[in-house]
């Protein structure tokens, strides 16, 4: 046994103390996919935040079919074809209100205090979250696509268009709803995130092309519709499933989302560092 001069064991010591390497820390990418993970449990441990995402495109879409089809179109099939695409953009568009709800709702709670005292990238559990509310934006979305081909939608692209159309909507949604993590971060409650978020998504979504065409509004209402970025989408989505995108359909429907995050994301970075 060797002893050292005070008396310590050294041999013993070293076999005791962990000589292996440590593991390096998890980078950015491995913190944000967690954080989006937690987003998925979420919805597994309170399955009512799915109410909203399942009822309302299907309520949506079964009621403007039979509603206003035979008006607007001349039968509901008819207008099937023409609204469903817009029904998929106005269902993204509602679901991107719960990115700011749930981030509002865990900062009333504390839990991101528990989230600045681990050694984690810094907006991981803003990234991630919002990562991980792409699935929720899929989900959506394929609900829509589901009701719509029972009712008797049929995309002339087939699966491959529905796909190139769901990976755009989750691109417009990701971008967007940096405005209402802004606004999570701004308001005290979920509530007032739920309702300022509708005050602005309800005239943005209806002045669009969502359920008419636009060429049968006045001519400044048409101008408005033009430069909505809800409605460049609808085009973008509506041309895909269709088969007749081009590349400046996509690239227009991409400004609008490009545009907030650019603004919006540093801005809510900020906010988010102050607020914990």
């Amino acid at each position: 046994m060797t002893m050292a001069d005070d008396g310590l064991d050294t041999a013993g010591l070293s076999r005791v103390l962990v000589t292996a390497v440590r593991p390096e820390r998890p980078g950015a990418v491995a913190n944000a996919l967690t954080f989006g993970w937690r987003a998925l449990l979420k919805l597994k441990h309170m399955p009512e935040q799915l109410f909203d995402v399942i009822v309302t495109p299907v309520m949506f879409t079964v009621m403007f079919t039979f509603l206003f089809g035979g008006a607007l179109a001349g039968s509901p099939d008819q207008y099937l074809q023409f609204l469903l695409p817009g029904i998929l953009v106005q269902t993204v568009t509602f679901t991107t209100i719960y990115t700011g709800f749930s981030l509002n709702t865990d900062l009333s709670k504390g839990i991101y205090d528990r989230f600045r005292s681990m050694p984690i990238w810094r907006p991981s559990p803003i990234v991630g979250a919002m990562t991980g509310d792409t699935i929720r934006y899929t989900i959506s979305s394929l609900i829509v696509v589901v009701i719509g081909l029972i009712l008797g939608f049929r995309p002339e692209t087939g699966v491959a268009g529905v796909i190139a159309a769901i990976v755009l909507l989750n691109l417009y949604g990701f971008g967007i709803s940096w405005l209402f993590v802004v606004l999570a971060l701004i308001v005290r409650s979920p509530s007032v995130v739920m309702t300022m978020s509708w005050l602005v998504l309800m005239p943005v979504t209806f002045l669009s092309n969502i359920f008419v065409d636009p060429a049968t509004m006045p001519g400044w209402l048409q101008a408005i519709v033009a430069v909505n970025p809800v409605a460049l989408l609808v085009t973008a989505v509506r041309e895909i499933m269709a088969g007749t995108a081009t590349l400046g359909d996509v690239a227009l429907a991409l400004i609008g989302p490009a545009v907030v995050t650019a603004l919006v994301a540093p801005v809510a970075m900020v906010l988010y560092g102050r607020k914990t």
